[in-house]
């Protein structure tokens, strides 16, 4: 079981980045999974879901209106687009399916000017 997570970089605020998780060893359309992120010196927390056919996704309240969180089963990836990133968005971003307890290694987003 592997989750391979991808695109971070650094950005200027207001600026856009599009987040990918890339699954493997599982049967990737039956579950929902989680982008988390973790700052420097903060504890790692919850950012967005998405259930398993996509329908159905849930925001942290920071994010809501400027992350969408989607998913591709055909190619067994989830993504993460954020717009309008602001400094604090900054930290390593997770991919995490809950039913396996089974983290990514993890990308690094910076929104400095």
């Amino acid at each position: 079981v592997r989750l391979a997570e991808s695109g971070g970089g650094l950005v200027q605020p207001g600026g856009s980045l599009r987040l990918s998780c890339a699954a493997s060893g599982f049967a990737f359309s039956t579950y929902g999974l989680s982008w988390y992120r973790q700052a420097p010196g903060k504890e790692r927390e919850w950012v967005a879901g998405i259930s398993n056919s996509g329908a159905g996704t849930n925001y942290a309240a920071s994010v809501a209106g400027r992350f969408t969180i989607s998913r591709d089963n055909a190619k067994n990836t989830v993504y993460l687009q954020m717009n309008s990133l602001k400094p604090e968005d900054t930290a390593v971003y997770y991919c995490y399916w809950g039913w396996g307890r089974v983290w990514g290694q993890g990308t690094q987003v910076t929104v400095s000017s």
